[in-house]
């Protein structure tokens, strides 16, 4: 971006990142008001309708499958797509995006943590005299689906900034890309929901999601994906590698490369959901366990003591203690 726009720069450069599952959801919402049933639209994804409401991130490629889909089946309808965003589509993200003080404030955090959008075409901002241009571009997105993700990415932006400060945005076509303009005097406009407090709470949220993404990129960042959606039935190697479309052994290969293996990820993803599930005080500990598939609570006992040196049971009360 260039300097002096007073814009801050995106930390993502690539599209091949995972996302919330909350874009997928509303591919799917959409094509079952136009009549395609969820099973044609989640065809090949590797994803049920019921993993939606389970599942809270998905692979670049799963979400490029059900656009792949639902293109095949009603059309270039990315605009339509776009305009159902709103700012809590985007979870912690877009609550920090309503907390922000002004447009210009909102602006800059969705660009810090662009990470936990659904964008595909990378958006950047610029100034040019007394407009601002927010050019969103398809360059690098494959041929096939690029004019659909475009499309719904301008629009779901388009349809974000109506929402926070009713900003009069116009577009136009730029060959691969969308512009969106609105005048420079609409980035002071100040946001109704504006909070120090909550911003600073909604960006901590934010950097925390970021962090874990950003820690394993690529392949192994995909393979952690896939391992969370399947947690119920034990995770299986062998599903995953073929959800990924590799052998087991490709699979221990490329992730011996990035440093580290199935069964370390298969743990730290474990690890980390029983510290929130347990967190919670809502459920048993042959709950947590079977979410985390473990057939029997004495095998999630071992391994939770195994990861942290103490039993779930323990560890629940020391936190309820605190």
């Amino acid at each position: 971006m260039p300097s002096g726009t007073g814009f801050e720069d995106a930390a993502v450069r690539g599209w091949d990142f995972p996302r919330a599952v909350a874009g997928v959801t509303l591919l799917v919402e959409h094509a079952r008001e136009h009549g395609v049933p969820d099973r044609v639209t989640l065809d090949g994804s590797g994803l049920a309708a019921g993993d939606l409401a389970s599942a809270t991130e998905v692979t670049a490629a799963q979400e490029l499958r059900v656009v792949r889909n639902l293109r095949a089946r009603l059309g270039e309808v990315g605009p339509d797509v776009g305009r159902r965003y709103r700012a809590a589509t985007f979870g912690a993200l877009g609550y920090a995006l309503l907390a922000s003080r002004t447009v210009h404030k909102a602006m800059n955090v969705a660009l810090r943590f662009l990470d936990l959008s659904h964008t595909f075409a990378i958006p950047q901002a610029e100034l040019d005299g007394d407009r601002v241009h927010v050019v969103v571009d398809g360059a690098g997105l494959p041929a096939d689906v690029r004019r659909f993700l475009v499309e719904r990415d301008a629009a779901a932006i388009r349809a974000v900034l109506v929402e926070l400060a009713g900003v009069a945005v116009s577009g136009r076509d730029d060959g691969t890309s969308r512009v969106l303009s609105f005048d420079v005097a609409e980035l002071d406009r100040p946001l109704t929901h504006a909070g120090p407090s909550s911003l600073a709470a909604c960006e901590a949220a934010c950097r925390d999601v970021v962090e874990r993404r950003r820690e394993l990129p690529g392949f192994a960042g995909q393979v952690r994906v896939l391992v969370t959606q399947r947690l119920p039935s034990g995770a299986p190697m062998g599903a995953v590698a073929g959800a990924l479309g590799v052998s087991e052994r490709t699979l221990r290969r490329r992730l011996a490369a990035d440093g580290t293996s199935y069964q370390q990820l298969l743990d730290e993803v474990r690890g980390s959901m029983a510290e929130e599930l347990i967190g919670t005080g809502r459920l048993s500990v042959e709950e947590v366990g079977l979410r985390l598939g473990y057939a029997e609570a004495t095998s999630f006992i071992a391994a939770h003591r195994r990861w942290t040196g103490e039993t779930p049971g323990a560890r629940a009360r020391r936190r309820d203690a605190t």
